[in-house]
């Protein structure tokens, strides 16, 4: 059977690419941003808060499952190794970082670290 060699050469060519796309996803990590501020608001309908930095940027922030929270506890559970859906203390006004992740310019909380709290104990300290 012939080959023809226009033919191998292009099915090689397509192979290359497609290889090249599916590196790049599988190489390609979910970068992971940090935000400090002020909790502007919380909806714990739709699990997100608003955070307003120091320069006004707001920024809308979901929280799922495996979102982990530090420095806060819930009717004495410790939440530092839970999840912040066990966490029903988010409150406006609180200061928060988070560090997120952005896919389609949604934001989704990685990590938030109830800064307030640890701000209030190393004042009284």
């Amino acid at each position: 059977m012939k080959v023809n060699a226009k033919r191998f050469g292009m099915l090689a060519a397509l192979f290359v690419l497609v290889a090249t796309f599916a590196w790049q996803a599988a190489v390609a990590e979910d970068v992971v941003h940090a935000v400090s501020g002020i909790v502007k608001s919380v909806d714990k309908g739709t699990k997100t808060m608003v955070v307003k930095t120091s320069d006004g940027t707001e920024h809308t922030i979901k929280w799922t499952d495996k979102t982990t929270v530090k420095g806060v506890d819930a009717s004495g559970k410790a939440v530092a190794a839970g999840s912040i859906d066990t966490y029903d203390g988010m409150k406006e006004g609180a200061k928060v970082s988070v560090k997120y992740t952005e896919k389609g310019g949604e934001k989704t909380a990685v990590a938030i670290k109830d800064a307030s709290k640890a701000t209030a104990k190393a004042v009284t300290n």
